[in-house]
């Protein structure tokens, strides 16, 4: 059983950056998919960010294309959000998640993942 550790989380201003790291407790690579999630007050999960590691293959939600990249270090089994420019609207829990290696289709889609860490806060504020 995986288990997952995020840091990182903080307060940040408008067009400020962090960075999130997701540890896991073993070795992930090459059968895992991760993900970034993200929960807000009163709305559901969403899918932030996904690394397949078997083909590095990456995804991003729209809403966060173009300003976070997700990477990682097979040596350490981390994953990480590096998130730049933030904004107000990117404030939330943010929740590492692994499954064992998912096609393309499934890589947004929450019931996928088995294993979940237990979250981070991002706030944005001015």
């Amino acid at each position: 059983q995986v288990q997952l550790q995020e840091s990182g989380g903080g307060l940040t201003l408008p067009g400020g950056s962090l960075r999130l790291s997701c540890a896991a407790s073993e070795r992930t690579y090459p059968r895992y998919t991760m993900a970034w999630f993200r929960q807000s007050p009163g709305k559901e999960h969403e899918f932030v960010s996904g690394l397949r590691w078997r083909d590095r293959a990456t995804y991003y939600a729209d809403s966060v294309k173009g300003r976070f990249t997700i990477s990682k270090d097979n040596a350490k089994n981390m994953v990480y959000l590096q998130m730049n420019n933030l904004q107000p609207e990117d404030t939330a829990i943010y929740y590492c998640a692994a499954a064992t290696d998912l096609i393309t289709s499934s890589v947004r889609t929450r019931s996928r993942y088995t294993y979940w860490g237990q979250g981070t806060q991002v706030t944005v504020s001015s």
